[in-house]
């Protein structure tokens, strides 16, 4: 079993941080464009629960991005302190 560097299991996480917001943002913005233009005052129940099912889609959506950015904050902190470890042998070394 190959066992990553904390470095190198850092950018893994921030490359799927990206691609995860990346999902998010386009689920959010398929979303918007679902909403219908000009709301009338009798809608069927059909499209209400179209309109439902597209707010629980968004609200998933943007779930996802704030754990997407979640995500991408403690990859940033595995590769600092993968850094400052390092930083801290080579001054051992020296």
């Amino acid at each position: 079993m190959q066992v990553q560097s904390a470095y190198a299991s850092g950018m893994q996480g921030l490359q799927n941080a990206q691609q995860g917001l990346a999902q998010a943002t386009t689920s959010v913005a398929a979303t918007d464009q679902q909403k219908p233009a000009v709301p009338t005052q009798t809608q069927d129940t059909v499209t209400l629960s179209a309109q439902a099912v597209a707010q629980s889609d968004q609200a998933s959506a943007l779930i996802s991005a704030t754990e997407s950015l979640n995500q991408a904050q403690a990859s940033t902190k595995v590769i600092e302190t993968a850094s400052e470890t390092l930083g801290s042998l080579i001054d051992i070394e020296v």
